[in-house]
């Protein structure tokens, strides 16, 4: 069931913002990715969400990198899509491109904030949220199954971290519902 939640949830906010022509961005677009049939003189490009070529050996490289073993909802995630833009309600989650997934994913955990506000206090953010945090998964407290709660990290107060939900399912599961609610969307 975490698996159709997660998948349906991307899904619907994948072609949202398609719908809304939000799928478009003033850089360059990988190959695999970007509409065929855009002039190659505009400025903004156009890309598309494909199906994840993410593996397993990448997934696990990464988290030798941050120390971490990564929750089985959010590697369904990982390995669902990739998509340059994902916005769900207040969260906008990191950039995940076929190619250079890790890369933006490093970025936001090693090079974003100071490292002693997170990483270095078990909090590996997987989202911006809003325009003043992030949301993490919060590894320093005692769980077995790696299913980390996910808090809400905030860059003015990095020491007081709110919980924002149990698991990684959870949280795509009420983000989805406050978008919708904020919308007007029943379902």
């Amino acid at each position: 069931m975490a698996n159709e939640d997660i998948i349906s949830i991307v899904d619907y906010h994948l072609q949202k913002w398609m719908g809304a022509e939000g799928n478009k961005l003033p850089t360059e677009i990988d190959s695999l990715m970007a509409d065929p049939d855009q002039n190659p003189k505009e400025e903004w490009r156009t890309w598309f969400p494909i199906n994840s070529r993410v593996t397993d050996s990448e997934i696990s490289e990464f988290e030798d990198r941050i120390g971490h073993v990564l929750p089985a909802d959010y590697i369904t995630f990982l390995k669902h899509k990739h998509f340059y833009e994902l916005n769900i309600s207040e969260a906008s989650f990191c950039e995940h491109p076929v190619f250079t997934w890790r890369k933006s994913l490093s970025e936001m955990i090693f090079d974003g904030y100071p490292k002693e506000f997170l990483i270095e206090r078990g909090l590996i953010p997987f989202a911006n949220w809003s325009d003043w945090g992030h949301l993490c998964f919060d590894t320093s407290g005692k769980n077995s199954d790696h299913n980390y709660r996910i808090v809400i990290w905030d860059h003015e107060i990095p020491y007081d971290n709110q919980f924002f939900a149990s698991d990684f399912k959870t949280s795509m599961i009420k983000l989805d519902k406050q978008d919708r609610e904020s919308c007007g969307d029943k379902e």
